[in-house]
């Protein structure tokens, strides 16, 4: 089993560890920021050519300009609050809050008079560095007339007019409490939770909140879930969140813990299988977005007629 902390790359998976973290600021952020900083996990120096993955912190009083990219980018806060504006209004995201930019929207962002944040961050199609990022700053959004500074509005997820928000617990996972009073805090059956071969799948950001490019949805082993071997036509991204899961990518074996991201590029054949006596939770991510049939290939079904076939001869 592999588990060097270095950075691990074949033609189609990349395995990184939380320890390995470089955050760094933007080369296009210089001057536009001040206490932002990313760690670029899956980009160009990957196997990857949708997928641009990245951890962000905002320190204390941090800011970024407003801009827009060329590409459609998801977040999802993982600890601490920061302040989103775009022209809709001021929000302010939590631990737990996710939120889709679509292309060409100007946002900018700064930290919560409560401290500083650290959230993913999920960008399609992939950013290039030779066009800058794809990033380019634009003029200052307007305050909004009926919010004055410090007021950023936190996200209600019951409140029908929200758009391109939402809000996931550890809970919201657990199949013994998705009851008429706790699918009340989620925004809509789009978010039902889907149950198999123990595990859990909860979807966050997809076509339904406006997504064009990717998905980005929450996934839960109880112990002894499994996955069998399979492969998409599409690129996915884990960050492991709590617990810790066996993972095969190109048939190399990963013990992954909290902290540690993997990437499957397309072809990757992968599987997943949860070790521990608790569970284990993952963020995921898709890009592009699977196609409506026959974005699962399991390689047991092909085995299965190869089998049949042999019989025959």
């Amino acid at each position: 089993m592999t588990v060097a902390g270095s950075a691990l790359a074949t033609s189609r998976h990349v395995v990184r560890r939380g320890g390995e973290s470089n955050f760094a600021v933007p080369q296009a952020f210089k001057g536009k920021s001040e206490g932002f900083r990313r760690w670029a996990v899956v980009g160009e120096d990957a196997p990857a050519v949708h997928t641009g993955f990245a951890m962000c912190t905002l320190e204390a009083r941090g800011w970024v300009a407003g801009h827009v990219h060329s590409y459609e980018e998801s977040v999802y806060i993982l600890e601490g609050e920061a302040e989103l504006t775009t022209a809709e209004g001021v929000f302010k995201l939590r631990a737990g809050d996710y939120a889709l930019i679509p292309v060409g929207v100007p946002h900018s962002w700064r930290a919560s008079p409560s401290g500083g944040a650290r959230w993913a961050q999920m960008m399609a199609p992939q950013p290039r560095s030779r066009l800058g990022g794809d990033t380019y700053f634009v003029d200052p959004l307007p305050d909004p007339p009926h919010k004055g500074e410090g007021e950023a509005v936190p996200i209600d997820v019951r409140d029908p007019r929200t758009r391109s928000f939402g809000h996931i617990e550890p809970s919201n996972m657990d199949v013994s409490r998705q009851t008429q009073d706790q699918l009340a805090v989620s925004a809509s059956m789009r978010t039902a939770l889907l149950v198999y071969s123990g595990i859990t799948v909860k979807m966050m950001l997809d076509s339904e909140l406006g997504a064009q490019h990717s998905t980005m949805f929450m996934v839960q082993y109880q112990p002894n879930g499994v996955a069998g071997q399979h492969d998409h036509p599409f690129e996915e991204t884990y960050l492991i969140l709590d617990g810790e899961v066996d993972a095969t990518f190109d048939g190399e074996q990963y013990r992954l813990a909290a902290g540690d991201i993997a990437f499957a590029g397309v072809g990757c054949v992968h599987g997943f299988s949860n070790p521990a006596d608790a569970p284990v939770r993952w963020l995921e991510t898709q890009a592009p977005q699977p196609p409506a049939r026959h974005s699962y290939r399991f390689a047991r079904d092909w085995e299965y007629l190869r089998n049949r076939i042999g019989t025959k001869a």
